[in-house]
């Protein structure tokens, strides 16, 4: 499996349907990726089993992250802007005096 991330190739479907076996060869391997147009329009990609499951990870680590947002919106919600900074700036504040405290660990 190489170290480097795949490059990108893009092609026709009909060029793809014609050359399935070394696109899937190519792809499972991970040598590349390939986006499928029909008409010039990028309509498909052809990605290996781990980029799939990677990119199935970010969408999961990125609704993680958007439902953690909506949550602290709520919890701010009716707050003056002014207020909500202040209280951002002395939970700053506390993380940083802490981080810089005699003993604290980085790991």
């Amino acid at each position: 499996m190489p170290d480097q991330a795949p490059m990108t190739q893009t092609m026709k479907a009909s060029q793809a349907h014609n050359e399935w076996s070394r696109v899937l060869n190519q792809v499972s391997r991970r040598e590349t990726r390939v986006v499928v147009e029909e008409d010039g329009v990028p309509v498909a990609a052809i990605v290996s089993t781990q980029d799939l499951e990677r990119l199935q990870q970010l969408e999961q680590q990125r609704q993680r992250d958007l439902a953690t947002l909506r949550a602290s919106q709520e919890a701010f919600k009716g707050e003056p802007v002014d207020e909500v900074e202040r209280q951002i700036a002395q939970a700053l504040a506390e993380v940083r005096a802490e981080r810089t405290a005699p003993g604290h660990s980085t790991e």
